[in-house]
């Protein structure tokens, strides 16, 4: 069964960059489109960022686009997430989900998962 787990959340000044990463254990993470999700307390979650199971095809929510960008590396089983030019409203629990379905053309932004991680949470606050 595969499980992931995140890290790289922090407390960042407004402006600031944070790269999270989604570490996968149990099977291959090539198996899967990745998708990063992002959940405030009381708020429905959010996707943000996607990308296929070998590369490429990423797509972004309008939200982050031009500030976060995703990427892999499947040979260390590693979905990260770069957070660049980050803003108060961008806080938020982060996770990272792994999409239930293998054969998606284009990856999805709000996929059903296979599996999901803890979170790792973001705080943008001066």
């Amino acid at each position: 069964q595969l499980q992931l787990v995140e890290s790289g959340g922090g407390l960042v000044h407004p402006g600031g960059s944070l790269r999270l990463s989604c570490a996968a254990s149990g099977l291959s993470l090539d198996r899967y489109a990745i998708t990063w999700i992002r959940q405030v307390p009381g708020k429905e979650r959010e996707g943000v960022a996607c990308i296929r199971r070998y590369g490429g095809g990423e797509n972004y929510a309008e939200s982050v686009k031009g500030r976060f960008t995703i990427s892999r590396n499947n040979d260390k089983n590693t979905v990260y997430l770069q957070l660049n030019s980050l803003r108060p409203e961008d806080t938020a629990v982060y996770y990272c989900g792994a999409d239930a379905n293998p054969y998606r053309p284009i990856c999805a932004i709000l996929p059903p998962f296979a599996s999901w991680g803890q979170g790792t949470p973001v705080t943008v606050s001066s």
